[in-house]
């Protein structure tokens, strides 16, 4: 029992390789799945979570912290998903939010422009010039994405447990090459690691309940804690603490909530 993360580029054969994968192991296979979860719980229209989770943070989006509020969203409805174990997602930030999970395989699938841009052809009936104008402009999104809101680059396969380049291997040997990782006995589920999913989704929990308030609290897990960094003083810390006890009880779920404040930012 696991789950399986799949990052990918488009057109780079992802979203073939993790439904063959499920299909061969009998696990949930979800994507879209995860947006009109998120769609629904939050009364949010479905196409500004697609914008928020693909399209590159903009000038406005350090202001009024429009991204950030549609990503805890769908933060929140991806680890639901995969607290119920058995499931591959394929998609944006599915690996980093599990990076602490031992029985999340995380698997990065990638391919050469040349032939993500002949798939992109033959997919949309669009010439090789403008298939790779729009791969290039997705890419670079996707960079500034996990940059702006992360820290971190998409690609940098320190992130993932395997890296595979669909070329001479093809998508029914990553398959196998996958199956076969997943079947190790690191990557099988335990009572540690199953509690240690629960506490993200938890995090995810209070993310999203604290971002339409406090746009800018970081909702994190440190050695099973869950611990909110804010700017502020103690009596916006007080009021925080207020709205995360309507999201989640701490105290049933056996996990401890820190506040963390740091100075607020003095413009010059």
């Amino acid at each position: 029992m696991s789950v399986i993360t799949i990052s990918r580029g488009s057109y780079s054969h992802g979203k073939e390789v993790a439904e063959k994968l499920a299909k061969k192991l009998g696990y949930e296979c979800v994507s879209r799945e995860i947006i009109l979860k998120a769609s629904e719980h939050f009364n949010i229209p479905e196409i500004k979570l697609l914008r928020a989770i693909h399209d590159a943070p903009s000038a406005l989006d350090r202001f009024t912290y429009g991204k950030e509020r549609y990503v805890a969203y769908v933060r929140e409805a991806l680890m639901h998903y995969l607290e119920k174990d058995n499931v591959v997602y394929h998609g944006l930030a599915g690996h980093f939010f599990v990076q602490e999970i031992s029985h999340a395989l995380k698997v990065r699938i990638f391919a050469d422009m040349e032939d993500r841009v002949v798939e992109a052809m033959r997919r949309d009936g669009t010439s090789a010039e403008e298939a790779k104008k729009t791969l290039i402009k997705d890419d670079e999104a996707r960079h500034r994405w996990s940059l702006y809101l992360y820290g971190i680059d998409t690609t940098d396969p320190s992130l993932y447990d395997m890296v595979i380049h669909i070329k001479s291997i093809g998508t029914d040997d990553a398959v196998e090459l996958i199956c076969r990782v997943v079947r190790l006995p690191y990557f099988q589920t335990t009572p540690e690691s199953q509690k240690a999913m629960h506490i993200h989704f938890l995090a995810a929990q209070v993310q999203a309940g604290l971002v339409e308030s406090i746009p800018s609290a970081k909702v994190e897990v440190e050695k099973g804690d869950i611990v909110v960094t804010m700017e502020g003083f103690w009596a916006e810390g007080k009021k925080m603490i207020a709205v995360v006890d309507k999201v989640i009880d701490s105290e049933k779920e056996g996990v401890q909530i820190k506040v963390r404040l740091t100075s607020r930012k003095v413009a010059e």
